[in-house]
């Protein structure tokens, strides 16, 4: 059984197999898939294509068979299902986005990935975050670390003025008062945004920027990223200074930086007075 039975053996584990299995299904589905499929409108305009349901089925089957005492937070359930199953997560609770930046992916954009945590006991056990296009896998485990590649991934970036900085923005989601603030004053050196709100997570907890701001992050975007961050060192919190994981479906908005010094700065820039 997982739940309280788990240990933090068990979740290393468990993510080491992941390393492996989610790669490879990458591989097959999404990556053989990349310029050769098209894609289709949901109701709400976002984009679907053959290689996000493929994925998810075939993530869906594996977990089922390797760790069958784990549920899975499907899109497709109601809002109401999906609360419920959050509220209730001691067996183990898998959060899945099969391929995020779809809308790279079907414009032949190479900045996508497949992210995958488990909410356990509570909190954020374990996450996972691949590119199948650089072949990068990012990963964490609560109080153990980061890693990349299963390479120790550590924040060692000692930058404290904002303008030293790179600063992944997604821009059309913050409140109109602070994106004219950051238009008129931009505090950064420069500023990025790559379309895949998982692989934003994984590229400032390896320190290919040093800041980050979105105005509201689904659940799938950011649980495996909020605590691949976390565990390499970084800093994140939701605009109201809460933790990014609430026990919520709500999106989330939220302000990060590689270390406090900048965290302190960029928060303050953003949210003071």
């Amino acid at each position: 059984m997982l739940g309280w039975q788990m240990t933090k053996n068990s979740y290393l584990e468990m993510l080491r197999q992941l390393e492996d299995i989610i790669p490879a299904l990458a591989s097959q589905h999404i990556l053989k898939r990349f310029n050769q499929i098209g894609y289709r409108f949901k109701q709400d305009g976002s984009v679907v294509t053959e290689a996000d349901t493929d994925m998810q089925q075939a993530v869906v089957d594996v977990l089922a068979s390797h760790w069958p005492q784990c549920q899975l937070l499907g899109e497709e359930m109601t809002v109401e299902e999906q609360q419920a199953m959050l509220d209730d997560n001691k067996a183990g609770l898998w959060v899945l986005d099969p391929l995020d930046g779809t809308s790279n992916f079907a414009s032949g954009i190479p900045i996508f990935s497949t992210s995958i945590a488990l909410i356990s006991q509570g909190d954020v056990q374990l996450g996972l975050i691949y590119d199948p296009v650089r072949q990068e896998c990012f990963s964490a485990v609560k109080g153990q670390g980061a890693w990349l590649n299963r390479s120790p991934l550590t924040l060692e970036d000692d930058r404290t003025r904002l303008n030293q900085c790179i600063a992944q923005v997604d821009l059309k989601r913050l409140p109109e008062s602070m994106a004219v603030k950051l238009a008129a004053l931009h505090p950064y050196a420069s500023q990025r945004n790559f379309g895949s709100g998982a692989l934003d997570w994984c590229w400032l907890a390896a320190g290919r920027s040093q800041l980050y701001l979105h105005g509201g992050q689904n659940l799938w975007d950011y649980l495996a990223g909020q605590l691949i961050l976390r565990e390499a060192g970084g800093f994140a919190q939701s605009f109201d200074g809460t933790p990014v994981y609430r026990r919520s479906l709500r999106p989330r908005p939220i302000v990060a930086a590689v270390n406090e010094a900048l965290f302190i700065a960029w928060s303050e820039f953003l949210l003071g007075e």
